[in-house]
């Protein structure tokens, strides 16, 4: 392919896909986004949307258009930036207007990629792990909250002359890395969220409130620990995650000074993070459903087919479905249930 004058299109103006957008446009990058309504796509499209926080400020209109339907010519790169649970919806049409030899990257929380490469094929799916932290003001005005990178990789193969060309030109909005090894970035990903953002749409409370609390270190513990399991079984080897948090070594050893050590450094997470809201948890406060499938979901359905016992992220999944139909209410007295017993 070609690797100037590539076509991009962004799938999703939320916060991550609007900001991803905002700042290929501005450093040149020919790109369109498609939101979910036509109000706002004439919104980003004639007025433009306004970017603050760690990427410094700015507003750049960008042509959008309020459904993919509407897409007038086929992209070389498609990002897809959609809520996981909007995934399955939208997938066909964004195949269908994939250049021959164009790629889809998702920027969604949880592991998408299989379901992607089940509609577009395995090799036109470049997976993604999405690091930068980011929030809607209100619409049209989006803050890059924290600063990170994009890790990028094929599924199937190893890195090449045409993925360093996509991540230099996604550089433009955070720096990228590039791996042979992304099933194992992104599970790493996985595992955190699964614990972070899972358990705070359980309870209700900031990490830091969370993580004060030792049977909520303890059930967080466990499900690294039927992760990495599951992980294992699959043959992934799970990188280590923001360059900091070792899985493995994090459950390695047993007794009382091991115990101590695991606890302490999720005390520290927690204070140094003391203000993080789960994403899943502000989704019910919205009454949205989360991506609880693709996170902790993912976990059981790999462990299904591998055989491996998953049953606290079994538990947890089964617990948030329940909020979101209403038959469980959001509080820290969730985990007071007797199937946590064993982690008073």
């Amino acid at each position: 392919m070609e690797q100037s004058g590539l076509k991009f299109l962004v799938v999703g103006a939320g916060a991550i896909g609007g900001i991803t957008a905002a700042l290929l446009k501005k450093n040149g990058t020919d790109v369109e986004i498609v939101c979910k309504y036509d109000d706002y796509a004439s919104y980003i499209s004639e007025k433009g949307i306004d970017i603050k926080g760690a990427c410094g400020e700015f507003t750049v209109k960008i042509p959008a258009y309020g459904s993919i339907e509407q897409v007038k010519e086929k992209k070389d790169i498609i990002l897809l930036a959609t809520k996981a649970t909007d995934m399955m919806e939208v997938i066909a049409p964004v195949v269908s207007l994939l250049n021959k030899e164009g790629f889809i990257i998702s920027l969604q929380n949880g592991i998408c990629e299989d379901k992607l490469a089940s509609v577009a094929g395995k090799g036109r799916v470049i997976g993604c792990v999405t690091g930068f932290g980011a929030t809607m003001e209100t619409r049209g005005k989006l803050v890059m909250t924290s600063k990170g990178d994009f890790i990028l990789g094929y599924m199937d193969r190893v890195s090449d002359d045409f993925l360093f060309c996509i991540a230099e030109i996604l550089s433009s909005v955070v720096p990228v890395k590039t791996t042979d090894n992304i099933l194992g970035h992104l599970w790493a990903k996985l595992i955190i969220n699964s614990c972070i953002t899972s358990l705070g749409a359980v309870c209700g409370l900031y990490l830091g409130k969370m993580l004060l609390v030792g049977k909520v270190r303890k059930i967080f513990i466990e499900i690294v620990r039927e992760a990495v399991r599951v992980a294992d079984s699959m043959k992934i080897n799970i990188e280590v995650f923001g360059d900091r948090l070792d899985f493995k070594k994090f459950l390695m050893g047993k007794g009382i000074y091991y115990d101590l050590h695991r606890h302490l450094l999720l005390l520290v997470i927690g204070f140094k993070y003391r203000k993080l809201k789960s994403s899943s948890l502000q989704s019910l406060e919205r009454d949205k459903l989360t991506e609880i499938d693709y996170l902790n979901g993912y976990i059981v359905t790999n462990a299904l087919i591998t055989g491996v016992p998953v049953p606290v992220n079994t538990y947890i999944v089964n617990m948030i479905h329940q909020i979101e139909q209403k038959k469980r209410d959001i509080t820290v007295f969730n985990f007071d249930d007797p199937f946590f017993d064993s982690f008073n």
